[in-house]
């Protein structure tokens, strides 16, 4: 039996979102879908050829999109991409702070001194250097949103110093969401076992990816919309009343620290 496309809610009609690393994989997914539902989608990632490809999926779906090259870690590109911004919609609703790099699948004690720097300078500190430049443009109600992973609970060999910087967004939602409140929440989505380009060390081996799937209490993977939907539900004012907090979208995956 054929699944139903599922129906897809209007509730950010009117807002204004901007996804880094936002034109392939997750980030994709969660622009594609907050424009379905009705928001003004701003698409960044390094790669001016990869922006303009995804401005054009977009565009072709009858979304109102915007593209910008952004390397995160790049102050001025950062700065840019916010000018930009509200030079098109004058306004800020919805950051979605997706950029990730894992250059190492060493042990920690075994990892160079240089992937520590750059998964601590993408992973995370690019994330609050982006907040410091849109937190003056955001408007009342406004929505944050971090990608973060199942690894930030149990991090573990290959991925074991990315999930560390993945478990320190878990903190960071925290306290941002003290600091950012009443105007702006602040939550988390940690995507389990996704096969996208970015996860194809642990999919591309099929004994690795059904060991992957029989970790889940619904024997599968996750797919870039169930990532897509979750972060939806946060930015949406469905979500109103909940600040602070990780959903994990995993399939049943333990997630504890």
């Amino acid at each position: 039996m054929e699944k139903k496309k599922k129906v897809v809610p209007k509730r950010l009609q009117g807002k204004v979102a901007i996804v880094t690393a936002s034109t392939q994989g997750i980030g994709f997914g969660i622009v594609e879908r907050l424009g379905l539902e009705g928001a003004s989608v701003v698409v960044s990632s390094r790669k001016q050829k990869n922006v303009d490809e995804a401005v054009e999926k977009l565009k072709a779906q009858e979304i109102d999109a915007f593209g910008i090259v952004c390397h995160v870690s790049n102050a001025q590109h950062r700065q840019i991409l916010v000018q930009k911004t509200i030079q098109r919609y004058g306004k800020i609703d919805i950051v979605v702070c997706n950029a990730a790099v894992n250059p190492s699948t060493d042990p920690i004690l075994s990892t160079q001194e240089s992937a520590l720097d750059k998964l601590w300078e993408v992973n995370v500190k690019s994330s609050i250097l982006l907040l410091q430049d849109i937190a003056p443009h955001l408007e009342k109600g406004s929505s944050v949103i971090f990608i973060t992973s199942i690894a930030a609970f149990q991090p573990q060999v290959p991925t074991a110093m990315y999930g560390v910087t993945k478990t320190a967004l878990l903190g960071l939602t925290k306290a941002l969401a003290a600091e950012m409140g009443p105007d702006t929440r602040v939550n988390a989505v940690a995507p389990g076992v996704v096969p996208t380009h970015f996860a194809s060390f642990i999919t591309r081996n099929s004994e690795v990816r059904r060991a992957s799937e029989e970790k889940t209490l619904l024997n599968r993977l996750g797919t870039t919309d169930d990532m897509a939907a979750a972060t939806a539900f946060l930015a949406s004012d469905d979500a109103d009343y909940i600040t602070g907090e990780t959903l994990v979208v995993a399939g049943g995956m333990p997630s504890r620290l």
